[in-house]
């Protein structure tokens, strides 16, 4: 089974991925999943949301440059070797694999330049994870 990806170029500047969340949030789309790519000039943002057709519509509308690709979505074993497996799998028969991205959303990891101020404008405001409670997920 193919599952269909919109893929959104952006210029790497703050403010902008939450322009793409807040967007879709008012336009009633559900984000199901998200990965992002960032380079010193521009950012690549994938998601995975119910309607992928209607997304990118949404987002060209805004301006946004945006592209419709297929990928494979899979339930791994949530136990050690369960990723390994299906990575094995697909080698073994010489597929290589270009990225691939976690869409379990509950959870989300991100990578700021500040993390400390990060974590001072979010204490209150969200669960934020210790080391420790991420390491039992």
């Amino acid at each position: 089974m193919k599952v269909t990806q919109v893929t959104v170029f952006l210029e790497n500047r703050s403010g902008r991925l939450a322009e793409i969340a807040d967007i879709l949030g008012r336009r009633g789309v559900n984000i199901r999943g998200f990965s992002t790519t960032e380079a010193a000039e521009y950012g690549i943002v994938r998601l995975i949301v119910p309607d992928p057709v209607a997304a990118r519509e949404i987002l060209h509308q805004e301006g946004f440059t945006t592209h419709l690709s297929q990928v494979i979505c899979v339930a791994v074993a949530d136990e050690p070797g369960g990723l390994a497996r299906v990575l094995d799998t697909l080698a073994d028969q010489k597929i290589s694999v270009d990225y691939l991205y976690s869409i379990s959303f509950n959870n989300v990891c991100f990578a700021v330049h500040d993390v400390d101020r990060a974590v001072e404008l979010l204490r209150g405001k969200v669960t934020l994870l210790s080391d420790e409670q991420v390491k039992t997920l």
